[in-house]
């Protein structure tokens, strides 16, 4: 019996994909799962990357071999296997995408395969006559490099049969050489041979090598530039000591560290619970010490000290000898978090997010893969960190949509924790000031354990929300985007010397450009979606394909010259609130602003020194972050986002007012908000001024459970996309009536609903139409077997030819 490798193939498509078998060759007898390796794929055997998932005993007679082994140990884990194919069947990617997304992207290789000549004296009596003539003509090649052109060329142009047949006769020897995205950072260093050590008389050297030679004796080894340096010579003198024998370079690697700027160090050990605070970690805690499996919510107000908490449970788990993890939403949160993670715990701590630069991710994954590292902070790709013995995983602000993934694999970031909890028998801490719906639910029935702070930290009282019914102010003459009373309230935090946040949830300067005469605005010509115009750079710019171009004066639709700017975006707001406040120092927080890796930090850490009055951004100045000298808050606009055409338009609106309200007052002075809005009787806004989550969700739960959607079922969104709107809306008839009657034949046990096909909120995007279909049902085996089967069966009709299609249980609608 031989050896078999179940192997996940990259390139396959859903359709075909499966775990391929190859046989194992005895030269690659450190083949072991979790390892990659390169393999024959296809009729044409061309190579591919793969990772053996699986290894078993049999025949493997008619089985291709796998070419050559990547990896001298495993890359991927026992668990993160296991979780790997929990993946593929709960979220319908292929068995290679869910073991790519486990390993940084620095770690991805390509491969260079060259042949030389093998022996003359191989039997060359069982070649095809094809295989004959082509091993004539490759003796006839000048050299090497004229050798490995014409294979090339062979192999594009007629695969790889004859080539192979060539190998395996022993005519003609392959070789791979396997090349990392991302290379080690190193040092050349140098240090004294076994052989001068011995016996440094029988060396004759200068008085300088000599110099160099003591300085190694004394410090054992150093950086070839640093001995130079010490010694005062040039490197060519420690050259000419390695070429005498005397001593020997070789290459330590250097980890690219992440800087932080950490405060001083702190004592964990000082963190001081309030009441509220040490209940909730009493409960968590004793379930680390377990050792079993449990899943708790934390919801507490803003403010309410939810850090602190994490922090206790982080610094006892690791004490008990096991790792901890610690997931937040926005990268935007991580230099705050990270820098006093580090104060407290130092290099203990590793972080994983994809602002990093590839080199920092690879050695961020070494750190903790060798055990240098038990805490793990980062954002959702860092749930698949290598940590071998997870005690604790917590997820902040865990209602925040950017814990789902929205490419292949289109994971939720709760169900991957939950399945590393389960193996590692650890705690999942899930909180938020304002859980989603799903969570809190979960709670109510029982599947989550229900821990609550109701006070913030000092027992400082909420910050006072007054809402301002902008309808009154253009009754009463007030045309700008600033109610008198936020006028009020900002110039009196500037008198006092206190900072002020303005929320507006839109980028850009103008947010539209409209035609007088036809009412058409101008639209992106790859998409279906308005142009917003950028002052900075006098461009309009699509915010989804990028897309831009210099400001139109005449309307393309109709060709009028009269054209009207409207809309407000952060852009505009900064200037006329240096119009309005000329003193105010003003910072913008945006995506136009914060291009740079280390912009993020750089602004915050700016506007927390003082360095500026006023800041003004988008959502991502909206959640976690802590700026004791923030008394005022004013939310400008967010009627739009209640009706975004997704069921989950409500929970988004009131989770973000709440939570940039509770941006205020969290330092010795209470906080003042300011609630601008056309809707003021909306019982969101209302909600939201008391921070009242419980009347929200009373509210939000009652709708979904009259219209019948998620958390009273589940939701799988089939997405249809081309460049050709007939197609695509054809391709998604097919695969509803490919659907109807699967679902005839199957009669599922649980109820099933399919609304559509649909064209997509923003029917095209990037050049591609857009349509989909909803299907409410039951996550089951039975209902994902089904998903399973249409996603493979639909591609191979002829109305999916130039179609694309996929499947998404965590997808929005409203998209």
């Amino acid at each position: 019996m031989s050896l078999i490798a179940e192997v996940a193939v990259s390139g396959t498509a859903y359709s075909f994909d499966m775990l391929f078998s190859y046989a194992v060759p005895d030269r690659l007898s450190g083949a072991a799962c979790g390892c990659r390796v390169f393999v024959p794929f296809g009729r044409g055997n061309r190579r591919r990357t793969g990772v053996i998932m699986r290894l078993s005993e049999g025949s493997t007679a008619r089985l291709k071999p796998i070419v050559s082994l990547i990896d001298a140990e495993p890359v991927i884990s026992e668990e993160l296997l296991k979780l790997a194919e929990h993946l593929h069947e709960q979220t319908f990617c292929t068995y290679f995408d869910a073991v790519r997304i486990m390993l940084p992207p620095g770690m991805s290789v390509s491969a260079k395969e060259t042949f030389t000549l093998g022996s003359a004296d191989a039997d060359m009596s069982q070649l095809s006559p094809e295989a004959a003539e082509l091993y004539a003509e490759m003796r006839s090649c000048s050299g090497r490099e004229a050798l490995n052109e014409l294979i090339s060329g062979l192999i594009s142009c007629r695969g790889r049969r004859h080539i192979d047949e060539l190998c395996d006769a022993g005519l003609l020897v392959s070789d791979s050489v396997f090349r990392q995205a991302v290379g080690d950072a190193a040092v050349r260093m140098v240090r004294l041979t076994d052989k001068y050590l011995s016996d440094p008389d029988s060396f004759d050297l200068t008085p300088k090598q000599k110099a160099v030679a003591d300085l190694l004796a004394e410090n054992g080894a150093a950086a070839v530039r640093e001995a130079a340096y010490m010694c005062g010579v040039t490197s060519a003198v420690v050259k000419r000591l390695v070429a005498n024998g005397a001593a020997e370079e070789y290459d330590m690697e250097v980890l690219r560290r992440v800087d932080d700027g950490s405060e001083e160090r702190s004592d964990p050990a000082d963190i001081v619970l309030s009441d509220e605070q040490q209940a909730a970690y009493r409960e968590v805690f004793l379930a680390v010490e377990s050792g079993k499996p449990a899943a708790f919510l934390l919801h507490g107000v803003t403010g309410s000290g939810k850090t602190s908490v994490f922090e206790k449970l982080i610094y006892d788990t690791v004490r008990l000898g096991r790792q901890a993890m610690l997931l937040i939403p926005e990268i935007g949160l991580t230099p705050q978090i990270l820098r006093r993670f580090r104060s407290l715990f130092g290099e203990r701590v590793a972080v994983i997010h994809s602002g990093l630069s590839l080199g920092q991710r690879l050695d961020e994954y070494k750190r903790i893969k060798r055990g240098d590292a038990d805490i793990v902070i980062g954002t959702r790709s860092a749930v698949f960190a290598p940590l071998s013995n997870i005690g604790l995983v917590i997820m902040d602000e865990e209602g925040e949509r950017s814990y789902r993934s929205d490419s292949s694999p289109r994971y939720d970031a709760h169900d991957a924790a939950k399945q590393r909890c389960a193996y590692h028998g650890a705690a999942l801490l899930l909180a938020s000031a304002t859980p989603s719906i799903e969570s809190y639910y979960l709670a109510e029935r029982g599947a989550y354990r229900l821990l609550e702070m109701k006070k913030r930290y000092h027992s400082s009282p909420l910050p006072e929300v007054t809402i301002v019914d902008m309808n009154l102010e253009r009754m009463e003459g007030n045309t700008t985007e600033f109610s008198r009373q936020l006028v009020a309230e900002v110039n009196a935090n500037l008198e006092r010397g206190e900072q002020s946040i303005l929320l507006l949830n839109r980028r850009g300067y103008h947010t539209i450009i409209s035609c007088c005469d036809c009412a058409q605005p101008v639209y992106c010509p790859n998409c279906s979606v308005p142009l917003t115009f950028h002052k900075k750079n006098n461009k309009l710019m699509c915010h989804y394909c990028g897309w831009s171009s210099d400001p139109v004066t005449v309307c393309p639709s109709c060709g009028s010259e009269r054209l009207r700017s409207m809309g407000f975006g952060t852009q505009r707001l900064e200037e006329e609130l240096a119009e309005h406040f000329p003193s105010a120092r003003i910072l913008r927080m945006d995506a136009d602003t914060t291009f740079s890796r280390y912009s993020y930090e750089k602004n915050f850490a700016a506007f927390r020194a003082g360095e500026y009055d006023i800041m003004v951004g988008t959502q991502m100045i909206g959640k976690g972050l802590d700026f004791p000298n923030v008394t005022l808050v004013g939310v400008l606009s967010v009627d739009k986002a209640l009706y975004a055409g997704d069921f989950r338009s409500y929970e988004r609106t009131f989770s973000l007012i709440t939570q940039v309200v509770g941006r205020g007052g969290r330092g010795e002075r209470r906080g003042r908000a300011i609630l601008q809005t056309f809707m003021p009787e909306h019982y969101i806004m209302n909600l939201a001024a008391e921070q009242d989550y419980k009347g929200f969700y009373r509210e939000e739960i009652a709708i979904r459970r009259a219209m019948i959607f998620p958390p009273l079922c589940d939701m799988c969104i089939f997405c249809f996309s081309g460049t050709e709107e007939y197609a695509v809306r054809t391709g998604a008839d097919a695969t509803l009536a490919l659907m109807s009657e699967k679902l005839r034949t199957l009669q599922p046990k649980t109820p099933v609903r399919v609304l559509g096909p649909v064209k997509c909120s923003y029917g095209r995007v990037n050049g591609k139409y857009r349509y989909r279909i909803i299907m409410k049902c039951k996550n089951n085996a039975e209902m994902r077997g089904f998903i399973s089967e249409v996603l493979r069966e639909a591609p191979a009709q002829r109305a999916m030819a130039r179609v694309t299609l996929y499947a998404d249980m965590n997808g929005d609608v409203g998209v």
